[in-house]
């Protein structure tokens, strides 16, 4: 029988963090994937009954030692404040402990409705599923803070959206689901001793070392302001940055319309439910600061004289932007094989952006080409390849100050420029194909990204950017 080592610390907390409940048992519960390769670090002894496992991810039966519970949150949603929220269709089945010390939470994604589903049926359907799956695992394999999918599970019933869906269950491994939307919920409330309670919880989980509501928001800031860099490196859109979807622990959470970018535009916006372009690439930053003042403003009832702690805490907000610069300004510097956060290398590549999105060239595919022993082939992924000449020149004369060798700058510039990211129409072709009973190209996917920083000649197709018909402009929630 799988084991899973247990210890649940957050269940220890008041009961008004959580309501306790089980999973609501599925119809005809079946294992898409299992990622072995996690359990093994998790250190969850898996066994080899696929039946057993499917009944497990898909909450039909609780493991032992598990203490299933569905979290309490507030937050802003799109600008908008929304007092009460919460895991609506998501049930914690606790806590393990990894043989290295880390401890991660184990959620089912679609388990069922919980007291914060709002009226909805605290289902997922295949298609949201597949997507984290693949994204957050995509994501891991950068090297980046991230949620993890340690399986995916079909459970025979159909979910209703705008049609009926197959139905599915994902398990999730976090740091913490803890987020700036649970801070938010106390202090809405003005309850001080829960607020301390998850201010020391967190602290003890996330930031050991940390002074104090200061010190866990400098923590945060500084966790934040490195991972949206580290996502714009990349040209990641999250899609939906709101307050109760920005974790405390610094990682990726909820890929909902999530979404790589083919070509290069700076204010390019995916989700369906993004009209006004708050969470487009470009603003993902100064959303991340606005998110955090929202953090800082949620621990006030915390500190002993409040107007003092508003100008300290306005002063500490008010520093993000600098610490998104530096980490910023490094992204940028690994991606063009220099060294350091230098501004005179931010600079060459705000000029290379620039010129990127004048000629219409893909993002991924020009970064991988200057990558390599031939940089002028990176005009190959442009549009309108005129404005690369001269950068070539200036990058070119860069590198040779820094007395950067060929080898050196390809090494470089290979380890962080990926060859291949989960382009959105090889998502969605996996997710319909998964829809028709085709699991095969979401297992291929997924195979090829676990290694996406070395060319295959047999993922070219992976790689590829879409056709004009390909390209997926808008993707979605799919709650």
């Amino acid at each position: 029988m799988p084991a899973f080592p247990f210890d649940n610390s957050y269940a220890t907390l008041p009961d008004r963090f959580y309501t306790r409940l089980a999973p609501t048992p599925v119809a005809e519960p079946e294992l898409i994937a299992v990622n072995e390769d996690l359990a093994a670090r998790l250190g969850i002894t898996l066994g080899d009954d696929r039946e057993v496992l499917a009944q497990i991810f898909a909450g039909n039966e609780v493991p032992e030692g598990a203490a299933p519970l569905a979290q309490v949150y507030a937050g802003h949603q799109f600008g908008g404040w929304s007092p009460q929220l919460g895991d609506g269709r998501a049930v914690m089945l606790g806590e393990v402990v990894a043989p290295d010390g880390a401890r991660f939470d184990v959620q089912l994604k679609g388990a069922g409705p919980t007291p914060y589903s709002r009226n909805g049926d605290g289902r997922a359907w295949l298609g949201p599923v597949l997507r984290e799956y693949i994204v957050s695992e995509a994501m891991a394999a950068y090297g980046i803070p991230t949620t993890r999918a340690l399986a995916a599970v079909s459970t025979g019933e159909t979910v209703l959206r705008e049609r009926a869906y197959p139905g599915a269950v994902l398990t999730r491994v976090a740091s913490s689901h803890i987020r700036v939307g649970t801070f938010q919920f106390f202090a809405a409330r003005i309850d001080v001793e829960a607020l301390q309670a998850l201010l020391d919880h967190t602290i003890a989980r996330h930031y050991p070392g940390a002074e104090g509501p200061l010190g866990l928001l400098n923590g945060v800031m500084q966790a934040q302001a490195e991972l949206v860099a580290r996502w714009m490196g990349l040209g990641f859109i999250h899609g939906v940055m709101n307050t109760d979807n920005m974790a405390l622990s610094g990682e990726t959470i909820d890929y909902g319309p999530c979404a790589f970018m083919d070509t290069y535009e700076a204010m390019k916006v995916f989700s369906s439910i993004d009209q006004f372009g708050r969470y487009a690439y470009a603003q993902q930053p100064q959303i991340a600061a606005w998110n955090i003042a929202q953090l800082a403003t949620a621990l006030l009832p915390l500190m002993p004289d409040r107007e003092a702690a508003i100008e300290t805490f306005t002063e500490a907000v008010n520093g993000f932007a600098a610490r998104f610069d530096a980490a910023w300004q490094g992204v940028l510097s690994a991606k063009l094989g220099l060294e350091g956060a230098r501004e005179e290398n931010a600079a060459l590549a705000f000029d290379l952006l620039a010129r990127m999105e004048q000629g219409g060239a893909d993002f991924t595919r020009s970064f991988r080409a200057l990558s390599g022993p031939e940089p002028e082939r990176a005009a190959e992924a442009w549009a309108a390849p005129g404005p690369l000449a001269a950068w070539l020149e200036t990058w070119r004369a860069r590198l040779a100050e820094e007395g950067v060798s060929e080898a050196e700058r390809m090494a470089r510039m290979q380890a962080v420029n990926p060859a291949l990211i989960p382009r959105n129409h090889r998502v969605e072709e996996a997710i319909q194909a998964a829809v028709g009973g085709d699991y095969a190209p979401f297992h291929r996917l997924n195979a090829a990204l676990r290694d996406p920083f070395n060319d295959r000649p047999e993922i070219a197709d992976l790689q590829a950017a879409p056709a004009p018909s390909e390209a997926v402009t808008r993707t979605f929630c799919g709650t």
